[in-house]
């Protein structure tokens, strides 16, 4: 985290666009069939290990990763630090009113926090434009994505040249936890690489992910031969 912590702040300073992708297992098998989020992870400046099978492949690749470094801990951290970073962020993504209520509560538990402005996720393709404009005048330095894999990481493509921000992260359910609509896990499932079971009991539409994790065990161990 701290590493990844310290890449964002060079990303900022440096004012050049930055994608920024926190790949969990689910993505990796998706990419293994599309072609435009494989090549969109691929060249990223910065990918994260978000989720405990990243770093159980990762080992089993022979390459050691510390810890997870999470979409909502990304921005958790991001947010901490902004009083003395004065770096901003924009908060796009998840259902309405969303986005606001985790500015909000970023803002109360860190005073100073430099939340530039949110918005939801569900507008149309012609309120699109509109939106981009909102997110170009607040010129924030992160602009962090909820939309869910693989929408945010298309969306982030698609319209980087245009944005101009420094830093665009895609960033899952990660509002619906800062807003505290959802409970996170325990720590200590969190430690114990549970997180998952503990999202799928709270959120049975993730069984979908879980129903990938035996396709990316065969890509690993494919890999790892």
């Amino acid at each position: 985290m701290a590493a990844a912590l310290q890449a964002i702040e060079r990303f900022v300073a440096s004012g050049r666009s930055h994608h920024v992708v926190t790949l969990d297992a689910s993505m990796c098998v998706e990419a293994r069939t599309d072609l435009e989020l494989r090549r969109i992870v691929l060249e990223a400046e910065l990918v994260t290990p978000d989720s405990a099978g990243i770093l159980w492949a990762a080992r089993r690749c022979g390459v050691r990763l510390t810890e997870r470094v999470s979409g909502v801990d990304i921005v958790s951290a991001l947010a901490a630090r902004s009083p003395t970073t004065g770096i901003t962020m924009f908060l796009l993504g998840a259902a309405p009113g969303v986005a606001e209520e985790a500015a909000a509560r970023l803002q109360t538990q860190h005073p100073g926090c430099r939340i530039v402005g949110a918005h939801h996720g569900y507008f149309s393709a012609d309120d699109e434009p509109r939106v981009v404009d909102a997110i170009r005048q607040a010129r924030p330095d992160v602009l962090c994505v909820a939309m869910g894999i693989p929408k945010q990481e298309k969306w982030i493509a698609r319209h980087r040249a245009e944005l101009g921000v420094p830093v665009m992260i895609g960033v899952g359910g990660t509002f619906d936890v800062l807003s505290g609509r959802m409970r996170r896990a325990p720590a200590w499932m969190r430690r114990t690489n549970l997180e998952w079971l503990y999202r799928v009991l709270a959120n049975p539409r993730k069984l979908r992910k879980v129903l990938m994790l035996p396709g990316f065990v065969a890509m690993t161990l494919k890999a790892r031969r």
